[in-house]
């Protein structure tokens, strides 16, 4: 995701264990997760087009077992 948006700001928080038990939930955790992104690419993008792109970008991740992403996006 760095390489793709060049981020100023990137926080990426794990908030899997807050969500034991619920759907997507799996023992090891790792399915839910909380992204703060800003960057220049979001540069006259809608709040729904930000969210597509960081979604887009991690296709393979939820292929893989992400299951929930909070995401909140600005252009930088």
């Amino acid at each position: 995701m760095t390489q793709l948006f060049s981020p100023t700001l990137l926080n990426v928080t794990d908030d899997s264990a807050r969500h034991a038990g619920h759907a997507g939930a799996q023992p090891g955790g790792e399915t839910h997760y909380n992204v703060e992104i800003e960057s220049t690419a979001f540069a006259g993008k809608t709040r729904v087009e930000m969210q597509r792109a960081v979604n887009s970008a991690l296709k393979e991740e939820f292929d893989c077992g992400l299951h929930a992403l909070s995401i909140k996006a600005r252009p930088a």
